[in-house]
């Protein structure tokens, strides 16, 4: 058994270097000089590091760019906790044969990829004039992805929270919004809390709908911003690392210190 037990960690730590070392190999280029970054082989760790982030800040205006992503960020964030979650509490209240068609709906938009819908959505759009605020137009967009993931999870949330519960809060004079309020919003809010924060790293990386839709350089997010550095014939792979190391250090910061409740919320539920 211990042996088992061994191989299984071993395993464990082999999976997990494979899933970290992108992550390494990015802030590891970032150090890199010019140089360095055609030699071969490839250094595991830089010779002469260099760092060039505090240049890149202030000449690429990384600032403007980081702004855009919160305000993305906290829009599509905003909009789908609160749809999403009177959605998924309704969802969850109705077992019928049309809440199953609603649900197969919802997962079949989840399945559908960002590259596929940017196309429609640019002329529904530009048709009703939306394109001349790009970044409402983004945070729309970016939303209609990530609510019906938002939506399954809390669903599952608040199945598990007892009927009884509910007639009790109706038996003591709540009515059902009250109930909604006070009963089953504060025992999912776990769920609810972690849910939102996957829904604002996704939207922190969002690309296809910002590529698709900001014309402006001045409204244009973190992720776009890495275009400043790839060009026709060449790429400036130490600016491009430098400037995803900004992009992610900040998303890293919120998995390290939220990762326990990320995992229990998850996977235990709302109720404990």
């Amino acid at each position: 058994m211990p042996g088992r037990q061994y191989v299984i960690s071993l395993i464990a730590i082999l999976i997990l270097a494979l899933y970290l070392f992108p992550i390494y190999w990015m802030y590891v280029t970032s150090f890199k000089p010019i140089s360095e970054l055609s030699q071969y082989p490839p250094t595991l760790w830089p010779q002469h590091p260099e760092s060039n982030h505090v240049e890149i800040f202030e000449n690429f205006a990384v600032a403007r760019y980081f702004w855009n992503s919160i305000v993305i960020t906290a829009g599509v964030t905003f909009i789908t906790v609160v749809v999403g979650t009177g959605t998924a509490y309704g969802l969850a209240l109705v077992r019928n044969r049309f809440v199953e068609v609603v649900l197969f709906t919802i997962l079949l938009l989840q399945a559908l990829p960002s590259s596929l819908m940017a196309t429609p959505l640019f002329v529904l759009f530009n048709v009703v004039g939306l394109l001349q605020s790009p970044r409402l137009a983004v945070i729309l967009a970016a939303t209609a992805k990530s609510l019906p993931f938002f939506i399954v999870i809390c669903r599952a949330a608040f199945l598990q929270i007892p009927k009884e519960l509910r007639d009790a809060g109706l038996v003591d004079g709540n009515s059902r919004v009250g109930v909604f309020f006070r009963i089953a919003l504060p025992l999912a809010r776990n769920s609810i809390l972690i849910t939102a924060v996957l829904i604002a790293i996704q939207a922190m990386g969002e690309y296809v709908f910002s590529l698709s839709f900001i014309a402006q350089i001045e409204l244009q997010p973190l992720t776009l911003g890495l275009n400043n550095f790839i060009g026709a014939n060449q790429t400036d792979w130490n600016g491009v690392m430098v400037f995803a190391s900004i992009l992610v250090t900040p998303i890293l910061f919120v998995f390290v210190f939220l990762q326990r409740r990320i995992i229990s919320g998850l996977t235990a539920g709302a109720l404990k």
